[in-house]
């Protein structure tokens, strides 16, 4: 891990508003060198990974909402997270609203001068967090991840599943893996042309799925397990009207996906939401299923607004 903790949370040069719960037990009052040694962020808030704190709604499946110590690993670099969402996949499980439920699912707005700046507009912005899957982790098809999403209203919310009504009202953006750990981010944006034009253009692999979303830079790197990373993501709300859209994905502070040229929006009541904490085994066939009980830890969510 070459690049700092704050460039992997904070992969940004510069922000006006932004949160963190990194260091919430080791300095409750804010980020500063005393408290939080590791981090050096200058204007970022310190929160506690708990539900009132980061705006959560209420949850599908099994995820503590005051956190847990996830297990002692030690880090090259920095610490280890001391608390995190830990996501509980059961044998034969595939997602939170199946026969058997695994995973969880839950939308986070952030603290409340993050969320409120959302909400007022805000049109450039990042969200991270740190994530572990258990050692002997068995990949099976696929899965996804925890990422970003917005859009008008009550239209933003359930913008994945195969949707197809009022596509252009939300946007859903999150990372999934495939067999062997190959990483991609999966995508459900508005249907037009030219988003289909740019996503297909992604190295090394991207593909569309008529019923369902769009692949994106499938292998553009992989996950690890039984260790700590960090996954990034920022998006840019194209001008009403213009094509002028992005969406990048940093893993571990380095850049892995960008895509400009998109529209996530046609209307200025859309907004960015905030992240859609959302994982599970899926795919909906139980070919995709948990072929064995298994944990995921999610910690160290983080937030920045950019403009």
């Amino acid at each position: 891990m070459s690049l700092s903790l704050s460039h992997h949370l904070f992969p940004v040069s510069s922000f006006s508003t932004a949160f963190t719960t990194y260091c919430f037990n080791l300095g409750p009052r804010g980020i500063d060198s005393a408290a939080c040694p590791t981090l050096h962020v200058p204007g970022v808030d310190s929160v506690a990974l708990r539900d009132a704190d980061v705006g959560t709604t209420p949850r599908r499946g099994r995820a503590t909402g005051s956190g847990l110590s996830p297990p002692d690993l030690s880090e090259v670099d920095w610490p280890a997270p001391s608390l995190a969402w830990e996501a509980f996949y059961p044998n034969g499980s595939i997602n939170p609203a199946a026969a058997i439920p695994g995973g969880f699912g839950f939308y986070v707005a952030g603290p409340a001068a993050f969320s409120e700046k959302l909400a007022a507009g805000a049109t450039h912005a990042v969200l991270s967090y740190r994530m572990m899957l258990q050692e002997g982790w068995e990949w099976v098809k696929g899965g996804k991840l925890p990422g970003i999403y917005g859009g008008e209203g009550d239209s933003s919310y359930a913008c994945t599943g195969g949707r197809q009504e009022a596509r252009s009202k939300c946007f859903n953006v999150r990372p999934m893996w495939r067999p062997k750990g190959q990483g991609e981010l999966y995508t459900y944006l508005p249907l037009t042309d030219r988003n289909q034009q740019q996503l297909s253009a992604v190295p090394p692999y991207s593909t569309g799925n008529a019923q369902y979303g769009f692949s994106v830079g499938r292998n553009a790197f992989n996950f690890d397990v039984g260790r700590w990373i960090t996954l990034a993501f920022r998006v840019k709300l194209n001008d009403v009207g213009s094509e002028n859209g992005e969406l990048e994905l940093w893993v571990d502070g380095e850049s892995v996906i960008s895509v400009s040229g998109l529209t996530l929006r046609d209307s200025d009541k859309s907004r960015i939401k905030g992240a859609h904490f959302q994982t599970f085994f899926g795919g909906h066939e139980v070919d995709w299923a948990s072929p064995k009980d298994q944990r995921a830890w999610f910690a160290d969510l983080s937030g920045a607004i950019i403009e």
